[in-house]
């Protein structure tokens, strides 16, 4: 039979050591082996990558064709957003 697991979430950071960090303590009582899952989002791309990557992106190549170009920019009226 295998044991239950409880999980908790907590924040941190990792160090330029490769070590974590954590934002503040751990409500269990120790010493005890833990299980830890890192959960961490994506590099962050640059704005100048980004429009560089999807200049790049076969998926918009349909855009250089001059059927696309149905619009100028005397069309529509502009958007004032009342906040």
């Amino acid at each position: 039979m295998e044991a239950t697991l409880s999980a908790i979430e907590v924040t941190g950071t990792i160090d330029a050591d490769h070590h974590l960090h954590l934002d503040t303590t751990l409500p269990i009582n120790g010493p005890r082996r833990v299980r830890v899952i890192v959960l961490y989002p994506p590099e962050e791309l640059s704005e100048t990558e980004w429009l560089q990557a999807a200049a790049q992106n076969p998926a918009f190549h349909f855009l250089h064709d001059p059927v696309e170009d149905i619009y100028s920019v005397t069309d529509g009226k502009p958007f004032h957003a009342v906040l």
